[in-house]
């Protein structure tokens, strides 16, 4: 007897169909307990060890299947199948198969799921892409763990059904009323929880240029790095950024939702609200930070899309780690090609990163002495390249708090909220000017044959640019930032021109390009 389910593979942030043929008949000649089968259609290890979770899982289910032999097919054969949430639809394949459940509503279902020994669900990756292609695929309903339901019922015109266990997923096949569709409003969702932070601005005493900075980012998109001694509150400002960031847009909110869902970070949320603030140790590998693997997955800055990436204590990490990011930052996308796939991540993130400026961290300090050698503060930024540095637009020397701001009593003026109503007017001025562009969304994004029309210089600003470019030895790249975080500042002060203030604050956050600032 031949039946089918169905299900699919996650490629990428996509998914695609994937049917589950059983065939069954012929004894198998083993003995009552052990069912066997064979499986082909190029699955791995975790697909091929199901046989021993689905023999144990239908036992301690109150179920056995007849000595048949079955071989089960997963098409299409040329996709490699990975992973263990196959358990449940090939289950419940071979229970058809064999006659234990009927199979005239398989037909109506996409299945998933992991099988514990006794019979309950694992969570699965991906549920929200393998909900979007069930809905592409006009199927009724999706059958999965019920950890999963409500990442996938956000998807309208989809019967989701979370079970417990391997009997709750048979009793849904068979028409049972005793397991509701889960509902979940996408849109509700999305306003009830939005923004939902829980750090402020308003909880940073002093640093109020280090504010104007993040600002500055916030509104153009800008890619930034903060460099001060420890303890001045680096880490503290970084985690503020997403706050006074525009906020997720639904289409945002779903397309990061995706990623978070195959990346297996969503935590059991049905939708990411917030901007999302991804912080890797400086000790994690290339492949770990832009994704891949034999089995490829997003990577941090993949998860971190449409969001803040903070790379603290940024001289620590390998260098071949930084450089692979370099592509990513300028295509805001990212390939993983392997020898029969390739798959693309979105990887459009803000670069937060942090440092000291020397081994000690007390370099340039004003009250403590720096006791690095001659040579070795430069030794120490330079492990920074100069292309990754190219790329970020501005560099913030933060200085320590003084005790006076730190213990006044009177709050600090500016909460996040203010400082976003600034961003958002100045978001909106780069909406109005790159309409005609789909792809550019702020200043940070927009393209070099852009820049000369959108930051036209007047002749004493072009005189300043020149004389900065020629005493700090800038790259052509250097030159375009500038220009783009200057004509950010101009807009967040409502200027259709660049002023020459403008000019000189964006020239100002170069800090790391000018000669002998370590040494």
């Amino acid at each position: 007897m031949l039946v089918k389910t169905f299900a699919a593979a996650v490629r990428g942030v996509d998914a695609q169909t994937i049917t589950i043929e059983v065939n069954t008949g012929g004894a198998l000649g083993t003995t009552a307990d052990k069912p066997g089968y064979f499986i082909v259609g190029l699955p791995d290890s975790a697909v091929r060890e199901g046989q021993q979770r689905t023999e144990a899982a239908l036992k301690n289910s109150g179920l056995r299947l007849p000595r048949f032999k079955t071989i089960i097919n997963l098409a299409p054969a040329d996709v490699r199948k990975e992973g263990s949430a196959f358990d449940l639809p090939i289950t419940i394949g071979m229970l058809a198969g064999t006659g234990v459940i009927p199979e005239d509503r398989l037909d109506q279902f996409f299945i998933m799921g992991e099988l514990s020994l006794d019979g309950s669900l694992r969570p699965i990756k991906g549920a929200l892409p393998i909900a979007i292609q069930a809905r592409k695929e006009k199927f009724r309903g999706f059958i999965l763990p019920k950890a999963n339901a409500r990442e996938a019922a956000i998807v309208a015109d989809l019967e989701v059904y979370g079970v417990e266990t391997l009997n709750e997923a048979i009793d849904v096949l068979a028409g049972a009323d005793t397991i509701k569709p889960m509902q979940v409003n996408a849109r509700e969702e999305f306003a009830a929880n939005l923004d939902n932070y829980d750090v402020d601005f308003s909880d940073v005493r002093g640093q109020e240029n280090i504010k104007r900075a993040l600002e500055l980012a916030a509104a153009g998109g800008h890619n930034v790095i903060l460099i001060g001694p420890p303890g001045a509150g680096k880490t503290m400002l970084a985690r503020r950024l997403p706050t006074i960031l525009p906020p997720l847009t639904l289409h945002e909110a779903l397309e990061t939702t995706k990623i978070h869902s195959v990346a297996g970070v969503l935590a059991g949320s049905a939708l990411v609200t917030t901007r999302p603030f991804r912080a890797p140790h400086h000790t994690i590998s290339d492949v770990a930070l832009v994704g891949g693997g034999s089995d490829p997955m997003p990577g941090e800055i993949s998860v971190a899309h449409n969001g803040v990436l903070f790379l603290d204590e940024l001289p620590e990490f390998k260098r071949t780690v930084l450089e692979v990011m370099r592509q990513p930052m300028e295509e805001r996308r990212v390939t993983i090609s392997r020898a029969k796939v390739s798959v693309d991540y979105p990887a459009s993130f803000m670069l937060v990163a942090s440092m000291n400026p020397c081994p000690c961290g007390y370099y340039n300090h004003p009250d403590k002495e720096c006791v690095c050698g001659p040579g070795v503060v430069k030794r120490y930024v330079s492990k920074i390249s100069g292309p990754l540095l190219d790329r970020i637009d501005l560099h913030v020397e933060v200085t320590p708090v003084s005790y006076d701001e730190l213990t006044t009593t009177e709050r600090p003026k500016m909460t996040s909220a203010e400082i976003r109503q600034r961003v958002l007017r100045a978001r909106d001025i780069q909406a109005r000017r790159f309409k005609d562009l789909p792809d550019v969304h702020c200043n940070a994004q927009m393209p070099s044959r852009m820049v000369r029309e959108v930051c036209a210089l007047e002749n004493a600003g072009i005189m300043l640019l020149k004389t900065a470019m020629e005493r700090l030895q800038l790259s052509a790249r250097a030159y375009d930032r500038i220009l783009k975080v200057a004509r950010t500042a101009a807009d967040l002060a409502g200027s259709a021109d660049i002023r020459i203030e403008d000019l000189s604050e964006a020239i100002h956050y170069r800090s790391l390009d000018r000669e002998g600032w370590a040494g």
